[in-house]
């Protein structure tokens, strides 16, 4: 398939096809369940027909449509981002954040914002979780994050509303800091926000060079090197702790909201516009190589892909 990447060739590797406009793609922390959010169709509109599928521990389909709008009185128009916190699978969809049975589906809470401004509806992107309980739902259009607390019957207020977050698409919480990670879909930034909403720039483009676009996806390993996706470029990067940025895997399909696999070391790839999606393995951290010498795909889990001796057909339209 021409928008995969080949990645280690690991036990746990898998590539998932028949999806409708995926956006988002987290597994459990034990690394035994994984969930994908498909939009299939509009990403603003109200059309009832958003889907979550689930996976197994192989990244085999256990249930394409496991949650599916409208059915079983189900509203869910087009769901983003997605967070696990214990027996809970939260979905941003539109204005609402909602949370389901991760094991049968069952809707267990609906969360709705107040728009942060009376510019703009309320557009939800992301939620993250930190290991609190605490939820952090991102507001794209809005240029917003909130803050929700399941223990007080899931009260959301707003932590943050800056012109400068420029489009939140996607949000994670630093598992060293506690801080919440916001990438920008307008200007390409990245952003600490700290739990008290004091909002600092880490890394922008610069005037004359523009290092990212549309950034999508942003998430971390278990030793807190960063992880990026850039929808427009194509392009997946490492930010390794000492704030150097390396090229991982480029000239892929619409790498939406990606997601880490902190128990099993892996990446999972959403790729929005193939309708496919891509789980595999990353390298460890190894201080093998000198700061100046130049890595390579292949220090970090990447081979070039095999000889094809028949094609498997075009990606789904």
């Amino acid at each position: 398939m021409g928008f995969v990447l080949s990645f280690a060739q690991l036990s746990h590797a898998a590539q998932i096809t028949g999806l409708e406009s995926p956006n988002s793609f987290v597994g459990d922390t034990a690394g035994k369940e994984y969930f994908i959010s498909n939009i299939n169709g509009d990403r603003e509109v109200r059309d009832n027909n958003g889907f979550i599928t689930k996976l197994d521990h192989n990244g085999k389909i256990i249930n394409l449509k496991f949650i599916q709008g409208g059915v079983a009185n189900i509203l869910l128009h087009a769901p983003k981002g997605l967070a696990l916190v214990g027996q809970i699978l939260y979905v941003a969809d539109l204005d609402q954040l909602k949370g389901f049975d991760k094991t049968t589906g069952k809707l267990l809470v609906i969360v709705s914002f107040p728009a942060a401004s009376s510019q703009h509806v309320v557009s939800l992107s992301d939620v993250a979780a930190e290991p609190a309980g605490l939820l952090y739902v991102s507001d794209q259009q809005g240029n917003a994050i909130y803050k929700v607390t399941p223990s007080a019957n899931h009260q959301a207020a707003l932590l943050i509303h800056d012109d400068r977050l420029a489009g939140p698409a996607s949000i994670a919480v630093h598992p060293k800091t506690g801080h919440i990670i916001a990438v920008s879909w307008e200007k390409g930034k990245i952003l600490e926000v700290t739990p008290e909403g004091q909002l600092t720039e880490l890394e922008s483009n610069g005037f004359f060079t523009g290092r990212f676009q549309n950034l999508s996806g942003v998430d971390f390993d278990r030793w807190g090197n960063m992880y990026l996706s850039d929808q427009t470029k194509g392009k997946i990067w490492r930010m390794t702790r000492d704030h150097r940025f390396h090229v991982i895997a480029e000239y892929l399909l619409a790498p939406a909201d990606i997601g880490i696999d902190r128990a099993n070391n892996l990446i999972l790839v959403p790729y929005h516009y193939a309708h496919a999606a891509e789980m595999n393995g990353l390298e460890a951290p190894s201080d093998g190589k000198r700061k100046d010498e130049k890595r390579t795909l292949t220090d970090y889990g990447f081979i070039s892909p095999p000889p094809k001796s028949d094609p498997e057909g075009a990606a789904k339209k």
